[in-house]
């Protein structure tokens, strides 16, 4: 059970004063979790962007012109508009032994302003100062006090991201509401290590994240921050500590295969394999004939031939008269790697079969027998493979392919579901060796860097929607010498709210364009509606796919050789890299049309420089590691948040290391955490959510 310390922090934000249900609902859409509401620990570790600097000047002529200025004055003169200019704004004159500003305010409740700028009467004031025709002024000031209230203005005001519904003094105050609600904790951090670190205790340092000292507490890194960034690191490091004991707790089985199916299916290629992809099996092989559990992660770029590893792995398994799965994380995936494989798999006399969720009646019947009997020598699927009612006869290898859709708790459910199960994980987004010992450091890891012969490069260029008209133009060109195009969106339909083209509007307007050449493919359609539309498109009926990101991941069109993405500056650059890689899979020549509205901010800026510079796809992990952060280790979320609400990518990697040998000494040390420093450690499990670890606790 989680301590009953924690209580506060996993409270509902509407125990915080002035959290009411609206404010509440705001703060759900914020943090990311709608169905479960917006906690306090959620306002805790929602750390300030940026910091206001409040500090007084000593005097006005001394306050910064054109930034943040604080100080105190005299009321000495209220100007209220001319007659007749209702529009003209009222003004209100302050000043002090060494010049005067004017304080501005449109649509001004003038009966307000009196009661709180009476003439005569001193004021500290805090706003944007500003020049007009030579005069200092203030435009709706951000602060008007009295001096008995001075000490209620920060020196350092927190910036926080916000959301629509809630303002900055808003967040401000609930955030530091929640800090105060955090509790004192018993130390989980190894004394030697806090000594030399000169970390002071958990509370007092996520205190002066939200209270701090200087602008560089909030703008760079401090040792309040690091400190608190390697509780988030040794949480994580704990947890996967734990995970590799569960995986490696019982024996592993010896699967050794003769080579006549691998022969049989290699024979069969209509290319011979990349020397990576013959080290990688190796590799495989060497793994699967060992009495001990096969836990490898084989990484590599989009099109370098993962999926023929997978099957020439699952035919080792075969060999040895035992069975494979492979788990995709969509339907449309699933669906393809069977049609994909099924021929091949038949040739080397291997029965495949799919299971996803819409397998209903009699043929999900037959399946569930042939897999219980033995009959199904490979299981091809989604995450339906592990769900309760599903067994195997003997399960050898499981297969988890797009490891970042899942989270580690679904490749143990699947492991579970044979003796001493072979884990193989693939994934097509490169990952930087850092991440990599953090995402899967109970992993061995291969890589497969060369893409098959015959693959021409993509060229890659980043247009203004302004130009939307020629990019039709150029696509009408390019449909007329036989390409095929992918037209990708982010929205299945037009928003309210957000500016960004929608699949159902661009497939209603290509439409009137190029008629039935067009086809439409997104997440909201029925099953059978997405089978359909995608086999239309590798059949060529289509000739222009209207998209949502539901052809992201593996789906394979080699006549596909022009990409267009609609508003790129939304997407991230692992997806935008994973889109890319839906093209260039022929031989044909290819482009990818990465559209954009101005002006850009950096960040996007960034992203789209990086994708029309280079293919490979490490660099751009890279990257997107600096840009984005790291995501969901132990859960399935891809962006910075949750799971790296701290730790972000500029911690360094050494205390990512002291994180990595603290943890194994202490699962050495006391495997059920049952120590008082132990104990403590438990606790820093439930603050940072690392329910996998939790759950393995429990189970002993």
């Amino acid at each position: 059970m989680r301590p009953s310390l924690l209580d506060p922090l996993f409270a509902p934000v509407t125990t915080l004063p002035g959290v009411g249900p609206k404010t509440a609902k705001a703060l759900d859409k914020l943090m990311g979790d709608e169905t479960r509401g917006a906690r306090v620990v959620d306002l805790l570790f929602h750390l300030p962007v940026g910091g206001v600097d409040r500090r007084p000047s000593p005097t006005i002529v001394d306050a910064p012109i054109g930034g943040i200025a604080t100080f105190s004055a005299r009321v000495t003169e209220h100007r209220p508009p001319p007659p007749g200019k209702g529009k003209a704004p009222y003004r209100i004159l302050v000043e002090d032994e060494t010049g005067d500003v004017t304080l501005v305010f449109f649509h001004a409740d003038v009966r307000h302003l009196l009661q709180t700028l009476p003439i005569g009467a001193y004021r500290i004031v805090s706003g944007k100062l500003e020049l007009w025709e030579g005069m200092r002024q203030m435009v709706h000031p951000d602060r008007l006090l009295d001096p008995a209230q001075a000490a209620a203005l920060p020196a350092i005001e927190p910036v926080y991201g916000l959301t629509e519904g809630v303002g900055p003094r808003v967040m401000a105050r609930i955030a530091a509401a929640a800090a105060e609600a955090c509790p004192a904790l018993a130390e989980w951090q190894d004394p030697a290590f806090l000594a030399r670190s000169g970390f002071a205790p958990f509370l007092e340092s996520v205190q002066a994240l939200h209270h701090p000292a200087d602008l560089k507490a909030v703008e760079g890194e401090t040792i309040a921050r690091r400190r608190v960034a390697y509780d988030e690191l040794l949480a994580s490091q704990v947890a996967l500590a734990l995970v590799r004991r569960q995986q490696k707790k019982s024996a592993g089985r010896a699967t050794a295969g003769d080579g006549r199916l691998r022969h049989a299916i290699a024979s069969a290629l209509p290319f011979t394999l990349t020397d990576g992809q013959r080290q990688a099996l190796a590799d495989i092989h060497a793994d699967m004939e060992k009495p001990e559990r096969m836990l490898r992660l084989l990484q590599g770029d989009v099109g370098s031939g993962k999926t023929v590893v997978a099957l020439m792995a699952m035919a080792a398994a075969a060999e040895a008269g035992r069975q494979s799965v492979l788990m995709a994380p969509t339907e449309i995936l699933a669906r393809q790697h069977a049609e994909r494989l099924a021929p091949l798999a038949q040739k080397a006399g291997l029965k495949l079969a799919l299971l996803t969720g819409r397998e209903k009646g009699p043929g999900r019947a037959r399946v569930l027998e042939g897999l219980a009997n033995g009959e199904i020598d490979i299981a091809v699927g989604t995450h339906a493979l592990f769900q309760e009612g599903v067994g195997f006869r003997d399960l050898a290898l499981a297969i988890v392919d797009e490891q970042h859709r899942f989270g580690v708790h679904q490749r143990l459910l699947l492991g579970s579901k044979g003796e001493a199960v072979d884990i193989l994980v693939m994934t097509a987004t490169p990952i930087p060796r850092t991440l990599s010992l953090t995402w899967f450091g109970d992993m061995d890891i291969s890589i497969l860097a060369e893409k098959p012969a015959g693959r021409q490069p993509i060229v890659t260029k980043a247009i203004s929607s302004e130009r939307h008209d020629e990019v039709v133009g150029a696509v009408g060109r390019a449909v007329d010498k036989g390409a095929q195009v992918y037209w990708v969106c982010p929205l299945v339909q037009e928003s309210d709210t957000l500016d960004v083209a929608a699949a159902q509007e661009r497939y209603d307007t290509l439409r009137e364009v190029f008629g039935d050449k067009v086809g439409l493919l997104h997440g909201q359609m029925p099953g059978r509606d997405k089978d359909a539309a995608m086999a239309a498109f590798v059949a060529g009926e289509t000739r222009i796919l209207v998209s949502t990101t539901v052809i992201e991941v593996g789906v394979d069109v080699p006549n596909a050789s022009v990409m267009v993405i609609e508003h790129a500056e939304r997407f991230g650059l692992a997806q935008l890299h994973q889109l890319r890689g839906r093209i260039g899979r022929g031989s044909a020549a290819s482009t990818c049309l990465l559209l954009y509205k101005g002006p850009l901010g950096p960040v996007a800026e960034a992203r789209l420089t990086i994708m029309r510079e280079t293919e490979d796809g490490f660099r751009i992990a890279e990257e997107d590691l600096r840009l984005r952060g790291e995501g969901e280790v132990l859960g399935t979320k891809q962006s910075g948040s949750p799971d790296w609400r701290i730790a972000r990518p500029e911690i360094d990697g050494d205390l990512l290391a002291a994180a990595r040998d603290d943890a194994r000494l202490l699962i050495e040390r006391d495997p059920q955490l049952e120590s008082e420093r132990g104990k403590a450690v438990r606790s820093l499990l439930y603050l940072f959510e690392r329910d996998v670890a939790i759950r393995l606790l429990r189970a002993g």
